[in-house]
């Protein structure tokens, strides 16, 4: 039996992304935003709204990083979302985050969260969100395995679960894409 629950933003999973960026003098913000994912194979589109500081740093600054919360740095990334910059000037001082400048878009690099997008903003649509050219990934050498790709089980990224409010941990291998389907044809 199934049960009815009517229309809710429930979406498995959520990515918890940390949205960075420079305000007009240099100084670095980050967000945290379970709203966003892939626009095309080398986009990303966020849903942020325009009172956010982030959003308007993204429009001035015309770039951002996107870092993939992980499970060693939940109460930093929670701290980012629940706090403004229009508020709290010193947010990025307080969850105890460091940054260091990308080489590639005018944005910030979150030093303890090991993988980031670095993106350049392509266009604002007509309902506000923000769609960013991915322009370069990057990862720490923690997260990679002895091929030199990015493991998921070292990256430990967490979801969002809007039911429970909860943060949950991704990483688990359950199986092998483009291939276990095959034993169906």
């Amino acid at each position: 039996m199934r049960k009815d629950f009517g229309t809710k933003p429930w979406f498995y999973p959520l990515p918890v992304l940390i949205i960075g960026t420079y305000d007009e003098d240099g100084k670095a913000d980050a967000m945290n935003a379970a709203w966003g994912g892939l626009y095309e194979s080398n986009m990303v589109e966020l849903c942020l709204s325009a009172g956010h500081k982030t959003t308007k740093n993204i429009l001035a600054k015309r770039a951002f990083t996107v870092s993939f919360a992980d499970a060693a740095h939940v109460e930093a990334c929670d701290y980012v979302g629940i706090v403004s910059a229009n508020d709290t000037p010193d947010k990025m001082e307080k969850s105890g985050f460091t940054t260091e400048k990308s080489k590639f878009v005018d944005a910030p690099i979150i030093c303890e969260l090991p993988m980031a997008l670095e993106c350049k903003l392509v266009k604002q649509t007509e309902d506000g969100n923000i769609i960013g050219e991915i322009v370069n990934v990057n990862a720490d050498e923690s997260i990679l395995d002895a091929d030199g790709k990015i493991d998921a089980s070292r990256l430990r990224a967490i979801a969002f679960d809007p039911v429970r409010s909860e943060y949950l941990v991704l990483g688990e291998k359950v199986g092998n894409a483009f291939h276990d389907g095959n034993k169906l044809k």
